[in-house]
């Protein structure tokens, strides 16, 4: 496989920051020691998942258990109401597992019952898209990831903004960089990893950051139409927010770096002090 010298910059670049913020990471495991499941929200047949599997096949066993069509935008939306297909091929000694369900599910039903042991490590993506700010509520690469971390799997949901002449190459090369840079216990249980790779050639990204999601609410718009009967007709529409604060995941990849956010699965975990203090009182509240 040809090193780019993206994958070199990037890969330096996570081990550089993660040795520096965390300690000496854990010891690896052998090479090709790892076992790596792989799902997303495009479909199995999508690129990014083709370069993502591809890229880390070096580092041990891959299996690709992915939605067999375009899933995307379903956040953690569950299939639990029919049968679900399973189709699995062999390429590139990989194993190819089509899934008709949603990304949630295709994670949970290879973890309880297709795969033979529990993976190290579940990566979501590349997505065709980033995921950023409040629009990782709505998304099913990063809903992916939170299933992971609810089964107390490692994770990172994957995203590359979208650009002409989409190359995963270079950020699959990095992941598997920053996979080897963090090792076994590098990402904290009841976490997960949200990361976002910028629209630009390698060369130009400028590094990592480690972000905060930014809070505020997408854009949204709703053109009307009258269809022929009378009927009003709403079409959704949705645009990039521009950037607020230094620190936020929007900021650090709109200039070009590489955003990292670390989630968290408990939610309430996200709440101020005097928020919760706030509702204290409703503890006394006589319900009779």
């Amino acid at each position: 496989m040809n090193k780019r010298p993206g994958f070199i910059a990037a890969a330096a670049l996570a081990i550089v920051f993660f040795t520096a913020s965390c300690g000496a990471p854990a010891p690896a495991p052998e090479a090709g020691g790892w076992r790596i499941l792989i799902t997303n929200d495009d479909g199995i047949e999508a690129p990014g998942i083709r370069a993502l599997a591809l890229a880390l096949r070096p580092l041990g066993e891959v299996t690709v258990a992915a939605p067999s069509g375009n899933q995307s935008g379903v956040s953690h939306g569950l299939t639990s109401d029919q049968p679900i297909p399973v189709r699995e091929t062999r390429q590139d000694d990989i194993r190819w597992l089509a899934i008709d369900a949603r990304p949630a599910t295709c994670v949970r039903l290879a973890v309880e019952r297709l795969l033979p042991a529990r993976p190290d490590i579940v990566l979501s993506g590349i997505n065709k898209g980033e995921n950023l700010g409040t629009v990782t509520f709505y998304s099913a690469t990063v809903a992916a990831a939170r299933e992971s971390a609810l089964l107390g799997l490692p994770a990172m949901a994957l995203n590359q903004a979208a650009g002409n002449g989409m190359d995963y190459g270079p950020a699959a090369e990095a992941v598997a960089g920053i996979i080897r840079a963090l090792g076994p216990g590098g990402i904290a249980a009841g976490t997960f990893l949200n990361v976002n790779f910028p629209a630009l050639a390698p060369e130009r990204w400028r590094g990592i950051r480690i972000t905060r999601q930014d809070t505020r609410a997408s854009i949204v718009g709703f053109d009307e139409a009258v269809a022929a009967d009378g009927t009003a007709v709403y079409t959704p529409g949705w645009a990039h927010l521009e950037p607020a604060g230094p620190d936020t995941d929007i900021w650090a990849l709109r200039d070009g770096y590489v955003s990292i956010s670390v989630f968290g699965i408990d939610q309430s975990a996200a709440a101020p002090p005097a928020a919760v203090l706030s509702v204290k009182r409703l503890e006394s509240l006589p319900l009779h």
